[in-house]
């Protein structure tokens, strides 16, 4: 025990000065580019230093997600990145660095569970509960994006249908409705603008728009937009098909999860209602039942 202790301190020694060794040197040649350049850094106002996340922790993310990207396997990277899209780039990670978090986060809940005197068997559950994490709150973060872009899709898709029966263009139409617009889907289009711009075809645009959702309302609209710009059908029409289909998708699954409500209500009141319920009819009777006996 006494030998775990040791190395957990060493480690985590070694861990801060090797960060603040690194912070320390990018100031340093921060501070030699100045003086090369012949900048006067005396009377000018200090630079901000950064929070610690920045000074300390994200070169140690860096450095461990070069260590795990060269030992996880390309699919899973692929994965988890395609996961990280649809989820909308939370703080700008990529696949590796999201690693990094994991490994680190089990790190430090193994040295918390041998440095605090807690039993072993939280010392290791810890770790493995701090490495599932991430991807626990990486799931829920792409439900609930997708949830809001497929509770977006139908007004928006409303808005795009008059811009375009007004006569502007698809893509004028498009730039209208995320002006007026805010949200993730908005965000979404604004990014398949800017590809079209920089010269990528529509019909790639739009695929990875469907690809960087995963919403299954976007997919069937992207598909019908792009057989329809194949075969030269108005485009304003399908919209508005599309638009009375979605629609449709939306009643019928609201009826079907009202149809599972009441199942899903039955386990809480068999186990929390129905026994205060039994207590509270049935238990003067059998204190009165059992005074008679």
């Amino acid at each position: 025990m006494l030998t775990l202790v040791t190395v957990s301190v060493f480690l985590s020694v070694m861990l801060l000065v090797y960060g603040l060794s690194y912070a320390l040197q990018g100031r340093l040649a921060v501070q030699q580019r100045l003086d090369y350049y012949g900048t006067k850094t005396t009377n000018a106002a200090p630079a901000p230093e950064g929070n610690l996340y920045e000074r300390l922790l994200r070169p140690l993310v860096r450095h461990t997600a070069q260590f795990a990207a060269s030992r996880t396997p390309q699919k899973s990277k692929d994965r988890l990145r395609q996961q990280l899209i649809m989820a909308g780039s939370p703080g700008g990670l990529q696949a590796a660095e999201f690693i990094a978090i994991k490994i680190l986060l089990a790190f430090g809940g193994f040295a918390a569970g041998i440095l605090l005197p807690i039993p072993i068997l939280y010392g290791i559950i810890a770790p493995m509960v701090l490495y599932i994490f991430p991807d626990f709150y990486l799931r829920r973060r792409v439900a609930r994006r997708q949830k809001e872009i497929a509770l977006a899709v139908p007004d928006m898709l409303d808005l795009l249908t008059v811009s375009v029966e007004a006569g502007l263009g698809f893509d004028s139409a498009i730039a209208k409705v995320v002006e007026k617009s805010q949200g993730a889907l908005a965000e979404e289009f604004q990014r398949m603008l800017q590809e079209i711009r920089i010269g990528r075809p529509r019909r790639d645009a739009l695929r990875s728009l469907s690809q960087r959702t995963g919403v299954d309302y976007l997919q069937e609209l992207v598909a019908a937009i792009i057989q329809a710009d194949q075969l030269g059908v108005s485009i304003g029409r399908v919209l508005r098909i599309q638009s009375t289909e979605i629609r449709r998708k939306r009643r019928q699954r609201a009826e079907e999860a009202a149809m599972k409500a009441p199942i899903k209500m039955l386990f809480p009141l068999v186990l929390f209602v129905f026994p205060s319920l039994f207590i509270v009819l049935l238990g003067p009777a059998l204190m009165r039942f059992m005074d008679a006996f």
